[in-house]
């Protein structure tokens, strides 16, 4: 009973920032958080960066269906092929301030980043609400996934469960109109060249694309935080998310090639063939299409 109540208070008490989790509010990221002393917690939702030693605290945003058979995420790795085609002959940024706009943003294998938006209005088709354990129970459209990265999510966390592993899911979709609030809370809060280095500029967040899903556990006390790599949920998702066709995106060390730092509780769907040869080479999706750091 006293444990209870302490993990109880604990999430209470928590003042969320970050990548894409709009933790503890209904509101995802609002303005009013306020800096805390956390480690670096995310990009696109942060709501209280923490400039201590350069990191940046996070908080990111976000029906129920049982996993399904493999016949949709078949489908998806028989297309691997062309949409690998397709990413890789796409055109790329040819000066430092332009941004492109992708042309295929239902690919499960798109890459969206600070110099790659999402098409003006985009929405992705087939949203629908993972099966998992989150950190609230009420409904928020950051419960969201598309159909096959949420049924994909539903496997991993019973893989998770199968190893003693507990994941809690925190964010997922996010709509243009929610990331534009929130970078403009950001700006207006912590100065627009601050504010870029943690926050996505609407139409850049991946959080948009419904692949995403920021995950966390009890033992961080629902956070996203870099320090959610030394917990077992974390060292068990870098070394198998891939498995079930999921990478980490924003990894360690390469924030100069993603333009976001450390992530080690942001997952992206991307299908288990191209999961797989990413985790052995030690890509970033950019890395892995072959596209320019994101500052050149």
């Amino acid at each position: 009973m006293n444990k209870k109540l302490l993990i109880l208070a604990a999430v209470l008490s928590i003042g969320l920032s970050g990548c894409s989790l709009d933790q503890f509010t209904g509101e995802d990221e609002s303005s009013s958080a306020n800096p805390s002393s956390s480690e670096s917690k995310g990009k696109e939702e942060k709501e209280a960066p923490d400039t201590k030693n350069g990191q940046h605290s996070t908080t990111n945003d976000g029906e129920g269906k049982s996993a399904g058979s493999g016949k949709e995420n078949n489908t998806s790795q028989n297309e691997g092929s062309s949409e690998k085609d397709n990413e890789k002959n796409q055109s790329q940024p040819t000066s430092k301030d332009e941004v492109i706009t992708v042309n295929n943003p239902t690919s499960m294998e798109v890459v969206v980043n600070k110099k790659r938006k999402l098409p003006d209005g985009y929405t992705p088709p087939d949203l629908t609400v993972p099966n998992v354990p989150f950190y609230f129970k009420e409904y928020l459209p950051k419960k969201q996934m598309r159909k096959v990265a949420a049924r994909a999510l539903e496997d991993l966390f019973a893989g998770a469960k199968q190893s003693g592993i507990d994941l809690v899911a925190a964010s997922g979709y996010r709509s243009y109109e929610r990331q534009k609030s929130i970078y403009q809370s950001n700006v207006k809060a912590y100065g627009k060249e601050h504010a870029d280095k943690f926050s996505a500029r609407p139409g850049t967040s991946e959080h948009q694309t419904g692949l995403a899903m920021d995950l966390t556990s009890a033992q961080m006390s629902f956070k996203l935080e870099q320090s959610f790599r030394q917990t077992d949920e974390g060292e068990w998702l870098a070394k198998h998310a891939h498995e079930y066709g999921f990478i980490i995106r924003y990894q360690k060390g390469k924030s100069d090639i993603t333009g976001y730092s450390y992530e080690p509780w942001h997952v992206r769907y991307v299908g288990k063939d191209l999961a797989t040869q990413i985790y052995q080479q030690d890509d970033t999706l950019e890395e892995f299409f072959g596209f320019r750091p994101y500052k050149q």
